[in-house]
């Protein structure tokens, strides 16, 4: 009996999830991830964060850089764009990985989006600056 019990409320949790849920609910709900695709034509946006040092030079903010793994940027994109400044995180920790590295004036989380015609790349790509931190002088 308390197997079958257990049993229904799982499915009922499946279902509720299914018709109500996100994907923080997961497994419950859906993960619209896998479940959804993008039309033949959108263009594909790639995410990358970028800085500028005080000489002017771009200096890629990779994880290799900085520590902080692409996704981690990408989820929270909404919070830098509300409030920039948080940047300076991304600022600081490449300043601990390269201590003697010319100091960050500037980070950006840029969009790169690349043609897509027919789900296939047209070769012609735009970039978007989505958010920008410049450091106070």
């Amino acid at each position: 009996m308390v197997r079958l019990c257990v049993t229904a409320l799982g499915l009922a949790l499946l279902l509720l999830g299914t018709v109500r849920g996100t994907d923080d609910d997961f497994p419950f709900g859906p993960f619209r991830m896998y479940s959804t695709s993008d039309p033949p034509d959108a263009p594909a946006p790639d995410t990358r964060v970028e800085g500028v040092d005080r000489t002017g030079a771009v200096v890629e903010l990779g994880q290799d850089a900085t520590g902080i793994r692409r996704a981690e940027i990408e989820g929270q994109q909404g919070r830098y764009a509300a409030d920039p400044a948080l940047l300076r995180q991304v600022a600081d920790a490449y300043a601990e990985r390269h201590p003697t590295a010319p100091a960050l004036v500037e980070v950006r989380i840029v969009v790169r989006w690349y043609g897509i015609r027919d789900g296939r790349p047209t070769g012609r790509w735009t970039d978007e600056t989505a958010v920008r931190w410049q450091a106070t002088r």
